[in-house]
C-alpha cells in the first residue's frame, strides 16, 4: 500500500505524465511564459465546459474574488454578505477593499449558506453576496437567487472547491456551478479537483461589459496597452499552468466520478456507525468531493485525528476557526456574531483523504481504522 495522502498529485501526475509533459515542452519551446496561446485556449474550454460566454483566467482564486468585487464598484463601507465556515480567502479580499463582511451561519447537512440566515442579514447596505460552494457540493442557489434578485443584490459564486458540480433548478435547468450568479470564481491550487502545478484562478460571467472589465482590473486597468483607465492589478495566469490546466479538464469528469466512487466506499463503510455522520448528498446538487468531510459525535475529535495519525493515516480540520472569530477581522466586532451551527461544526468536523488515486485497499484500511476507534 502506498504512502497515504490526503491528495495524491504524485500518482495522478504519472497517468498522464505523457500528455502534461509535451504540453510544458511546447510551451517551454514557444518561450511564450505569458499570455501564451494556451490562456486563451483554456479560457475557450473552459467556458465551453461551463456553459458560460466569458472566462477570464487569474493568478489565483484569491485575487479572482477580488477582482469581482472591484468590478462591481463597491464602495468602502459596503457590506457583504458570505459565510463564516469557509477558507479566509473568502472574506480575506473583503477587508482588502475596506467592504464591511456580514457573516451568516450554514445548514447543518450541507455546509453551505443557510437561506434564511442570509435573509436576516440583508439591509439598505449590502451590495453583495457571497456563496460559498463548500467541500464540493453548490450551495441552494435557487433560493438564494431569487431573495438576491428581490432585493437587487449581485452574487459572486465562490467555486474554487465545487468545479465540476452541477446545480438542477426546479424546472429541470441544469447548470454548472461558477455560472449561475452574476460572476463565478475558482482556484486552481493544486490540491483542487481541477489544479495545476503552482497557482492559478479563474472568473467567470456572461455579461460581456462586465466581462471587459474584469478582464482590464486583472491587466492593470488597461484595454489598450499603456493606457489606463481604471485602477487594477497584475493577475495572469501563466502559459506553463494553463497548458497543463488543459489537459486536466478533459479529465475532470473523470476525476470527479472517482472521487464520488471514492465516498460511496466510505459511506457505505460508516453508515451503521453511531458516533460518524457522513456527509449529506443535496438532491439539487451533483458532489464532487473536494473534501470528505464527517462529522463525529460523542468521540474527541483531537483525539482520533490523533490516533489516525499514529495508523499513518492523514487527515485535516477545515475549519478549526471559523472566519468570523479570526484575530484579522476584530476591527469589524463580529467575533460575537450568533452562528450557531458554524460554532459546531468547528469542533467536530474530520476530512479524511480524498483524492483520484485512492484504492480499495486504501479505503478499507481508512475506514476500518477510523471505526476501530470512533467505537
Amino acid at each position: 500500500m502506498h504512502n497515504l495522502q490526503m491528495v495524491d498529485l504524485k500518482r495522478q501526475y504519472s497517468k498522464i505524465k505523457t500528455e502534461i509533459d509535451a504540453a510544458i515542452q511546447n510551451v517551454v519551446e514557444s518561450t511564450a511564459y505569458i499570455n501564451g496561446p494556451d490562456v486563451n485556449h483554456f479560457a475557450t474550454e473552459l467556458a465551453t465546459y461551463l456553459g458560460v460566454k466569458h472566462v477570464i483566467p487569474c493568478a489565483n482564486g484569491t485575487d479572482a474574488l477580488q477582482i469581482a468585487l472591484m468590478a462591481l464598484g463597491l464602495q468602502p463601507g459596503d457590506e457583504v454578505i458570505t459565510a463564516s465556515y469557509t477558507y479566509i480567502a473568502t472574506v480575506e479580499v473583503v477587508a482588502l477593499l475596506r467592504l464591511k463582511p456580514v457573516f451568516v451561519d450554514v445548514d447543518a447537512d450541507t455546509f453551505t449558506m443557510n437561506i434564511d440566515s442570509v435573509r436576516k442579514a440583508i439591509t439598505p447596505k449590502t451590495k453583495a453576496i457571497i456563496p460559498v460552494h463548500l467541500y464540493g457540493q453548490s450551495a441552494n442557489m435557487e433560493a438564494l437567487l431569487a431573495l438576491a434578485k428581490e432585493h437587487n443584490i449581485p452574487v459572486i459564486e465562490d467555486n474554487a472547491q465545487a468545479i465540476g458540480s452541477s446545480y438542477t433548478f426546479s424546472d429541470g435547468t441544469v447548470k454548472k456551478t461558477g455560472s449561475m450568479g452574476v460572476i463565478g470564481c475558482t482556484s486552481f491550487f493544486p490540491s483542487k479537483n481541477l489544479g495545476g502545478y503552482g497557482d492559478g484562478g479563474a472568473i467567470f460571467t456572461n455579461d460581456s461589459a462586465l466581462a471587459e472589465t474584469l478582464k482590464m482590473i486583472a491587466n492593470h486597468g488597461q484595454k489598450t496597452r499603456y493606457y489606463h483607465e481604471m485602477v487594477g492589478c497584475n493577475s495572469r495566469l501563466d502559459t506553463i499552468q494553463a497548458a497543463i490546466l488543459r489537459i486536466k479538464l478533459r479529465h475532470l469528469d473523470e476525476y470527479c466520478d472517482a472521487r464520488r466512487a471514492a465516498a460511496d466506499f466510505y459511506d457505505a463503510a460508516f453508515k451503521n456507525s453511531p458516533n460518524i455522520v457522513t456527509p449529506f448528498r443535496a438532491p439539487y446538487s451533483t458532489h464532487v468531493f473536494h473534501q470528505y468531510t464527517l462529522q463525529l459525535k460523542n468521540v474527541n475529535r483531537d483525539e482520533v485525528q490523533k490516533k489516525l495519525a499514529e495508523k499513518n493515516i492523514p487527515s485535516m480540520i477545515y475549519y478549526p476557526v471559523p472566519c468570523h472569530k479570526q484575530n484579522m477581522l476584530k476591527e469589524y466586532g463580529v467575533a460575537d456574531t450568533y452562528l450557531p451551527v458554524t460554532d459546531m461544526l468547528q469542533d467536530c468536523v474530520i476530512s479524511l483523504p480524498m483524492h483520484t488515486e485512492l484504492t480499495n485497499e486504501e479505503l478499507s484500511y481508512i475506514a476500518n481504522s477510523l471505526l476501530e476507534i470512533t467505537g
